[in-house]
């Protein structure tokens, strides 16, 4: 069983800093693109930063220059360094690990969300 832990998120003023944590658990072999995506209230999920098993990222419009994800593929981490925070950045955002292969299939997960409040 995969699992897919979040850390991180919280309450920040404008032009602030957050970085998030995801780690990834079970009996994993590989994961070919980990991610973070946000969900603001009423709106639907998008993409705000992704990562290959090789370091190539994809990063939204809105958050380049601003945010900069990592990865660990020993640890199966990810992070996400949240810089010039913005209110428009206030979202649950939601860790995912793609083409997560385990001894059973190759699947994609999601964790469970983790509050981003940019707020004076």
């Amino acid at each position: 069983q995969v699992q897919l832990v979040e850390s991180g998120g919280g309450l920040v003023q404008p032009g602030g800093s957050l970085r998030l944590s995801c780690a990834a658990s079970g009996t994993i072999f590989s994961i070919n693109t980990m991610g973070w995506y946000s969900q603001a209230p009423g709106k639907q999920r998008e993409l705000v930063a992704a990562i290959t098993s090789g370091g190539s990222t994809n990063y939204a419009e809105s958050v380049k220059g601003r945010f900069t994800i990592s990865r660990d593929n020993a640890k199966n981490t990810v992070h996400l360094q949240m810089n010039s925070l913005k209110s428009e950045d206030t979202a649950v955002y939601y860790c995912n690990a793609a083409g997560v292969l385990t001894m059973i299939r190759k699947s994609d997960y999601w964790g469970q969300g983790t509050q981003v409040t940019v707020s004076s």
